[in-house]
C-alpha cells in the first residue's frame, strides 16, 4: 500500500485531524490582494487548489500586521475587513471542491517587508515607491545598500505577540482546521532564531536561549487562543557558517513539541544573502529526517520534491510523515491525481470532473460511476 496515499492523524487539542492522504499544498505567496484583502484570484487559486488531490492546503503568508506584509500586495488578517474579504473568498472556494483541510501561515515579513512584488524586481521599495518603515530584531538590513530597519522596542515586541494572537482567532472564526506560524525563510522568526539577524542585548538576543525566547512566546500564545492544529515552518539551517543551523533546530522543536505543536514543516534559509545552498533533488529532506528522528514531531519535508515515487520512497524510509509541494502545483494543479494513478492510490474530486481519467488511471478517484445518453 502506498504511504503517501495511507491516511495520518494530526492530534490538536480539539482532537484529532485525519488527513486522508499525506499531501500537502505549501502556502505560495500570490502578492495579488488589495490592501490585505483577498480578491478574486485568490478565490480561483484556492479552488483549483482545493481541487488537487491534496488532503491539505495551506494558504500563503498572511500578514497579523499592515507592516508585516512582504510586499503592498500580501495577504493580511488583522482587522474586520481583511477576515470578512478571506472568509468570503475561503467559503465559495472550499464550496467548489471536495472537502480539504485548510491551514493558515500567519507571518510577519520583519526587516523582509516593503518589499516589490517578485515581477517587479523583489526588492525593498522607498517610501516615495509605496514602501514603509520595517521593523526587526535589530537595526540591521537584510543587504549593507538597503535601509536599516528598526530595532524592535520591548513594547512592540507585546503588540506583534497579540497581533498573532488576535490573527489566530480570527483564523478560527473563518473555520480552518489548522494554522501554521512562519518561522522559516528570513522573515520576523526566523530574524529572532538566526543570530547574523539577532544582535540584540537584551533578554530577545544573544545566546540560544534568549534568541528562541520570542519566537516561543508567540507560539505559546497562539496555542492557547487556538485549540485546532498548530505547527510551524523551520529553515533548519542558514546555509551560513556561524548562523542558525540543524543542532539549534532540533533543539528548538523539542522545545515547541513540549508548548503543544503538532507538527514542523521543514525548509532552510533565506536569512542572508551569504548562504550557499546545496541545491538538488530532495535536498531539504536529511534535515526533516533528522528532526523526525531526534524528536518524533511529525515532520512535513518541502523542496524540490517533483515525483510521486520520490515522494513515496522519502516517506518508506521514514524521512518525513507529511510531503509538502509548492511550485509543481502551481506548474501541475492536479499533481496528487496524476500521484494517485502512478502509486495505486485514491484521491477525491469533484463529479464533475470524475469523467476525465484516462484509461490506464481509472481507479484514482475510486469507485465512482459516471453515466450519460
Amino acid at each position: 500500500m502506498s504511504l503517501l496515499f495511507s491516511p495520518l492523524t494530526l492530534p490538536s487539542p480539539r482532537g484529532g485531524l485525519t488527513l486522508p492522504n499525506r499531501l500537502v499544498v505549501a502556502p505560495m505567496c500570490q502578492y495579488s490582494a488589495h490592501e490585505g484583502c483577498a480578491t478574486d484570484w485568490h478565490l480561483m487559486h484556492w479552488g483549483n487548489l482545493l481541487n488537487s488531490g491534496a488532503a491539505m492546503f495551506t494558504i500563503e503568508a498572511t500578514a497579523v500586521l499592515p507592516e508585516g506584509r512582504i510586499t503592498p500586495n500580501c495577504l493580511g488578517l488583522w482587522d474586520d475587513r481583511t477576515e470578512a474579504a478571506l472568509s468570503s473568498h475561503l467559503q465559495r472556494a472550499r464550496a467548489l471542491a471536495p472537502s480539504t483541510a485548510v491551514c493558515l501561515q500567519l507571518a510577519h515579513a520583519g526587516r523582509k517587508a516593503s518589499s516589490a512584488v517578485p515581477w517587479q524586481g523583489g526588492q525593498l521599495l522607498a517610501p516615495a515607491q509605496g514602501g514603509w518603515e520595517t521593523f526587526a530584531p535589530s537595526a540591521l538590513p537584510h543587504l549593507p545598500s538597503e535601509t536599516a530597519p528598526t530595532a524592535i522596542s520591548a513594547a512592540r515586541l507585546i503588540e506583534i505577540r497579540e497581533a498573532f494572537v488576535a490573527a489566530a482567532r480570527r483564523a478560527a472564526r473563518l473555520g480552518v482546521e489548522a494554522i501554521e506560524l512562519h518561522g522559516a525563510h528570513g522573515y520576523l522568526l526566523h530574524q529572532f532564531l538566526s543570530p547574523l539577524a539577532n544582535q540584540r542585548s537584551d533578554a530577545y538576543g544573544g545566546p540560544f536561549e534568549n534568541r528562541i525566547r520570542f519566537p516561543l512566546e508567540v507560539f505559546a500564545a497562539v496555542r492557547q487562543a487556538f485549540d485546532g492544529v498548530l505547527g510551524l515552518r523551520l529553515s533548519a539551517t542558514d546555509w551560513v557558517e556561524g548562523g542558525w543551523d540543524l543542532p539549534q533546530s532540533i533543539e528548538l522543536v523539542q522545545r515547541l513539541q513540549a508548548a503543544g505543536c503538532n507538527f514542523i514543516h521543514v525548509s532552510s534559509g533565506g536569512v542572508s544573502p551569504l548562504q550557499k545552498i546545496a541545491l538538488g533533488a530532495g535536498y531539504q529532506v536529511p534535515f526533516a529526517q533528522a528532526i523526525r528522528a531526534a524528536t518524533g514531531m511529525v515532520t512535513t519535508s518541502v523542496g524540490l520534491i517533483t515525483e510521486a515515487q520520490q515522494a513515496e520512497a522519502i516517506l518508506q524510509a521514514g524521512d518525513a510523515d507529511l510531503i509538502a509541494l509548492g511550485r509543481g502545483f502551481l506548474y501541475q494543479p492536479r499533481w496528487g491525481w496524476q500521484a494517485a494513478a502512478a502509486l495505486g492510490g485514491t484521491v477525491q474530486a469533484s463529479p464533475q470532473y470524475w469523467r476525465c481519467l484516462p484509461r490506464e488511471a481509472q481507479t484514482a478517484f475510486g469507485k465512482v460511476t459516471v453515466a450519460q445518453r
